[in-house]
């Protein structure tokens, strides 16, 4: 496939310069109801139906993450709703059902919420947008993305419902627990569904990774070289590299273990598999080959679900701070050499595996030396902000607390990254604490701030900031209230992926701690009824925004809000690089990417006079 070819229509006076519109601006591109809202091939419609369909799921992950809380808190007392549809006796949670959901709920939030939300919806609408394109490179292939992720909707919501419940292997499907129907009740056919659906998922996110890329490298805007990009388009792209390269290893590792369950071969099972009631297979398979192959696309997927937030944070700050970005192109770089250490650390997920400690202590240094581009991007995010005439929107309060998440998230990281000490800490709460905190704290943080800010784009209205902030502070104060305290169990050892903990004595101390922070993630997730309201309201009747409402200077904000078909009225012409602002003697303080080279000095004339 080629990218369809751009063509010209008679030129539009735009300002002071002479452009060119878009052929897709005058066809409109209304058609049926199905074609234009349903199958559309518009990224900016694909883009929102990634989100609402993530916004939903991620409702889903938040009420299991209560129930989970609940039976940690209060172990074997009646649990609302949850209790009631699986209940073992009266509302008791079952053993069973227990390990269902904490494997349910990081494979919801980390599959179907935090990674398409990022790469899918905010990929979608704003990389043509940003670029001066009007559409992804191959539409028909970009439609397929999004609908690659149906089956994956399909097949975790029934795991819950066929013989034996849904996966309960946890997110990381380790054999043998996960390979054999036989030998453990955690592989039934809820683990079968649950490989199905992260296939679909792979499928989906390679045919996003490579629109993706080949839109970025072929369809900027006249003027628009890779060093004008702004920092979303470069964690996009940097990201969409991460998926073509990491994806391929996980969808076959995840084929590989079908066949283990399904066919009776003997890749990760040690012994034969039991397929249908009879011994099939000699066995002889290596179980940590699963956890090498799955690793190594799993701790980059970290980085796909935490970069994209860094490159809209890194626009944000700069647009409410009035200020360029600090070091632009130290930043790109970190962001690739996060990207390129990412592959490279797999196995400090595995220090608990009795690995050669010469090879720990390799993916021990390799993993601190993380640290170095991410600190890089932490202090020009504070370069940023110091001295800059702040303005402290919804969108930048979100902004602002994603840097102080990501630092506490990444501190504690570096207490793992040290074999001795993972040995102490592997699997208690310090580790939900610390990823928590980095791709919860972190990557939601930046998302609330993105919704708040492309808002006005996406639907061509405000959403209301009063409630904006009263969703913030809320957030912010039971965010930390659940999470920071996990910190506090994990450092005297209180175990993860336990339905009872209390059964020994050490730790029944600890249960008041527990019920504060199940107290504090009921009120998070009661909290985001606000945002919910706020964001259906403004939707309909929020106040009307104009093309550039937050006086922003990148090409987004030079199309309509919202964009129709095609996005621009005008073709772009990119003349200056994404982060002028504060530029002295421009009354409007910023200069959009479209301005041509003497806009400063006429603007300054004009005010002279």
């Amino acid at each position: 496939m080629t990218p369809p070819p751009t063509t010209a229509t008679p030129a539009v006076d735009h300002g002071s310069a002479v452009v060119h519109a878009p052929a897709h601006a005058a066809e409109g591109g209304i058609g049926h109801f199905l074609s234009t809202y349903v199958f559309s091939k518009d990224h900016k419609v694909i883009g929102l139906q990634f989100l609402f369909s993530t916004l939903l799921w991620f409702l889903i992950g938040g009420l299991l993450a209560l129930a989970v809380r609940w039976q940690v808190a209060w172990p074997w007392s009646d649990v609302p709703v949850v209790g009631k549809l699986f209940a073992q006796e009266g509302g008791q949670m079952a053993p069973e059902f227990y390990t269902m959901l904490f494997t349910m709920h990081a494979t919801v939030m980390i599959f179907l919420v935090i990674i398409p939300i990022l790469a899918g919806a905010f990929g979608n609408f704003l990389i043509p947008l940003m670029i001066g394109a009007d559409d992804m490179a191959f539409p028909t292939l970009n439609m397929l993305s999004y609908w690659f992720m149906w089956p994956a909707f399909v097949c975790f919501g029934a795991s819950f419902f066929v013989e034996g419940g849904a996966a309960s292997g946890g997110w990381t499907s380790y054999p043998t627990l996960s390979t054999n129907p036989a030998s453990s009740p955690a592989s039934g056919m809820g683990q079968t569904l649950w490989l199905l659906g992260l296939t679909f998922v792979g499928v989906s996110s390679m045919l996003g990774s490579v629109n993706y890329m080949t839109t970025i490298i072929l369809m900027r805007a006249p003027g628009m070289t890779m060093f004008r990009l702004p920092m979303t388009i470069w964690a996009m792209f940097i990201t969409a590299v991460l998926q073509a390269f990491a994806l391929p290893v996980l969808t076959a590792a995840g084929f590989m273990q079908l066949s283990d369950r399904m066919l009776g071969t003997g890749f990760f099972s040690p012994e034969g598999n039991v397929v249908n009631n009879a011994i099939a297979g000699a066995g002889g398979g290596q179980p940590l080959l699963w956890q090498h192959l799955f690793w190594f696309y799993s701790h980059p997927a970290v980085y796909i679900m935490i970069l994209p937030a860094m490159g809209m944070v890194s626009d944000i700050l700069t647009v409410f701070a009035r200020k360029p970005l600090f070091g632009y192109r130290p930043m790109v770089y970190s962001i690739a050499g996060i990207a390129g250490l990412g592959f490279i650390v797999w196995g400090h997920h595995m220090f608990m595996s009795g690995m050669n400690p010469a090879l720990g202590i390799t993916f021990m240094v390799s993993t601190m030396m993380i640290a170095l581009p991410s600190a890089v991007k932490t202090f020009n995010w504070l370069g940023t902000l110091w001295g800059g005439k702040i303005q402290f929107t919804t969108s930048m309060l979100f902004a602002i607390s994603f840097v102080s998440m990501f630092i506490i998230g990444g501190l504690s990281g570096i207490f793992m990254a040290a074999t001795p000490v993972d040995i102490f800490i592997h699997d208690t709460y310090f580790i939900v604490a610390h990823f928590h905190y980095v791709l919860f704290a972190g990557t939601a943080m930046g998302v609330w701030a993105a919704i708040y800010f492309w808002f006005p784009k996406m639907f061509g209205r405000t959403m209301n900031e009063f409630w904006g902030k009263v969703h913030f502070f809320l957030t912010f104060i039971f965010l930390n209230g659940t999470f920071f305290t996990m910190h506090i169990l994990g450092a005297v050892g209180f175990p993860r992926r336990l339905a009872d903990a209390y059964h020994y004595e050490t730790f029944h101390h600890l249960q008041p701690l527990n019920a504060f922070m199940t107290y504090c993630a009921i009120g998070m997730v009661a909290t985001q009824v606000i945002f919910a309201a706020n964001f259906i309201y403004s939707m309909f009747w929020g106040p009307v925004a104009g093309r550039n409402p937050w006086n922003a200077n990148t090409l987004e904000w030079t199309a309509p809000s919202p964009p129709g078909h095609g996005n621009f009225d005008y073709q772009p012409v990119v003349y200056r690089g994404p982060y002028e602002y504060s530029v002295p003697g421009v009354e409007k303080d910023h200069l959009m990417q479209t301005d041509p080279p003497n806009a400063a000095a006429v603007a300054a004339a004009a005010a002279a006079h």
